[in-house]
């Protein structure tokens, strides 16, 4: 039996400058593949082809507003804002702890400046397009996304090396 890895604690940075006590909630893109279903001769049923990936996106909460967040907003290039969150898992079982963190390269899609009370924690929110993601957990890459130069590694494996050699990308 075993206990799942909880976020004991973690920590978001932008361009490298850390926002401890300021960040409160990070929800990481989702991996999503597109599938487009197919039924040719022959088949009985029909299955669903792998198309590609979907676009990704990171979104954001902090206590309150961020201005290095809105001096980047409108950021010229697809991947003109780099994103890094650090989280520390811990099992409770075996208190094993994992760090588990995940970068990203995009631009904001939106920022929200909510609601904004006298005496109360603000809200801020942001929301990424997401055009470069890589997962390292305990120092191991295990995801690295680039559509834009055409890479996908998946567990130490470059699923996309034969596709770019094919077309004269290397």
């Amino acid at each position: 039996m075993g206990l799942p890895r909880i976020l004991k604690n973690m920590n978001f940075y932008n361009e490298g400058f850390a926002y401890g006590g300021e960040a409160k909630t990070v929800t990481l893109p989702t991996l999503t593949r597109k599938m487009e279903g197919y039924r040719g001769g022959g088949m009985s049923g029909e299955v669903q082809i792998d198309m590609g990936m979907e676009a990704m996106e990171l979104s954001a909460s902090f206590g309150g507003p961020v201005r290095d967040v809105l001096r980047q907003w409108g950021a010229p290039t697809i991947d003109g804002v780099y994103l890094r969150f650090a989280g520390s898992y811990q099992q409770d079982d075996t208190a094993a702890v994992d760090t588990i963190e995940v970068i990203v390269r995009g631009r904001y899609s939106e920022i929200e400046m909510g609601d904004q009370e006298v005496g109360e924690p603000g809200e801020f929110g942001i929301t990424m397009a997401v055009a470069y993601y890589k997962l390292v957990w305990n120092g191991r890459t295990e995801i690295e996304i680039d559509p834009l130069n055409m890479v996908e590694i998946v567990g130490g494996v470059d699923r996309t090396a034969q596709q770019r050699a094919g077309i004269g990308i290397f």
